[in-house]
């Protein structure tokens, strides 16, 4: 019997990707996204079946949760991938976009997982695995602290949820790439502002590096981050926390070698002069 995987975020990017790659193994995939009826690629696979999520909203992370498992007849493993990136110096962010960034990154993940848990305590089986960020181990860009706090809050959950779920046989793991071509950049929000003028310079240095990083082809670098998650879903690796990337790798290192005043005035010089 084919095994299912659940994933979020699937309209583009790596979500995308990885619903393609596990489709080809031979999964199950139900390819959650805010709207089905746009998708085209994915109809093409007898065995993918889209159904509609807002991971924002709990009633809908529960219907396609249980969807996913009447048409399958089971849910394996969960892929929280939904995800987005609000830059800019937080001073010209608003209200909107703070509570945004946590409600999709955060209790966005914590919505499809409270969903998916009784049918994974019935069973005493299942693997979730959530997609966070080298800049949820670190610091990596400047302007980056609400995507930073929303990538730090989910390696928290994620290292928390360990203790209760464990005794049930349920896996918990983080996917921590670095930065990669996709479609990332169209789910960025950048703040700026008119009249103030004092985070120009960095503003626009940072802009600059995400432009640049989400202007590759899409998904150039992206198979490597799914080629862990094929990983870790079929039990090849078993690793909580998968570093993805010589970047990610890179400054995980300097990280843990450096005192942070250290390691935070190297990054800053990049970007500061």
């Amino acid at each position: 019997m084919a095994k299912t995987i659940f994933i979020t975020g699937t309209s583009t990017g790596l979500g995308k990707l990885t619903a393609i790659h596990f489709a080809n193994k031979g999964w199950n995939v139900a390819a959650t996204m805010r709207s089905p009826e746009k998708e085209k690629e994915l109809t093409k696979f007898s065995n993918v079946k889209l159904f509609k999520l807002d991971v924002t909203q709990a009633e809908t992370a529960t219907t396609a949760v249980n969807d996913a498992i009447t048409t399958f007849g089971n849910v394996d493993v969960v892929v929280n991938n939904a995800g987005i990136g609000m830059y800019g110096a937080l001073e010209l962010t608003n209200d909107a976009d703070i509570e945004k960034q946590f409600a999709v990154n955060v209790k966005g993940v914590i919505n499809v997982i409270r969903a998916v848990l009784p049918h994974f305590r019935a069973k005493r089986a299942g693997q979730i695995i959530n997609i966070s960020s080298l800049m949820g181990v670190s610091t990596a860009l400047p302007l980056g602290s609400l995507y930073n706090m929303s990538k730090f809050a989910l390696e928290g959950l994620t290292e928390g949820l360990t203790f209760e779920l464990k005794p049930l046989n349920i896996g918990l793991h983080l996917v921590e790439p670095g930065g990669f071509g996709s479609s990332f950049g169209e789910n960025v929000t950048f703040s700026k502002s008119e009249t103030i003028k004092d985070y120009d310079l960095i503003t626009g240095k940072v802009s600059a590096v995400l432009t640049a990083a989400t202007s590759a082809e899409p998904n150039s670098n992206a198979q490597p981050i799914v080629d862990e998650i094929y990983k870790l879903a079929t039990g090849k690796s078993t690793a909580f926390r998968t570093v993805v990337g010589k970047d990610a790798k890179m400054v995980v290192l300097l990280r843990k070698m450096l005192p942070i005043k250290t390691f935070l005035n190297l990054l800053g010089k990049k970007f500061l002069s």
